[in-house]
């Protein structure tokens, strides 16, 4: 009996430690923009500057990148303006809308942060 009181207790500080640990290594909203941002230019550079053609394709896609790494700083005031962020101590869950005029495609995302992580697991593009 004294054994099972003792993992007992054992079982209840470890769970307790590890709780505090993912408390208070919890990302913010700031490194979760971080993040979005950096997400985001990514898929800018490798999905639509890629699939610009025509005649002067090199030129337009080297515009196409040179204009993503310029606009970094407005896009992560756009992701700021269009995420909500459920905290929940331990993790975050952070839903991001970001909707454009055509031609350019609407995205909204579902991330989760733990641990100074994040793990996308949910991406739509409409």
């Amino acid at each position: 009996m004294k054994i099972l009181k003792l993992l007992g207790v054992f079982a209840g500080v470890t769970f307790s430690f590890m709780g505090g640990v993912m408390a208070m290594s919890n990302p913010g909203q700031n490194d979760y923009e971080s993040y979005a941002t950096d997400q985001l230019a990514g898929h800018l550079k490798s999905s639509v500057c890629t699939h610009i053609s025509g005649e002067l394709k090199a030129v337009l896609r080297s515009g196409c990148k040179t204009l993503v790494d310029t606009g970094r700083p407005q896009m992560k005031q756009i992701i700021s303006q269009t995420t909500r962020r459920q905290n929940f101590l331990i993790f975050s869950i952070y839903q991001t809308d970001l909707a454009f005029s055509s031609p350019i495609p609407s995205y909204q995302f579902e991330t989760i942060g733990v641990m100074q992580k994040f793990y996308t697991y949910e991406s739509d593009e409409y």
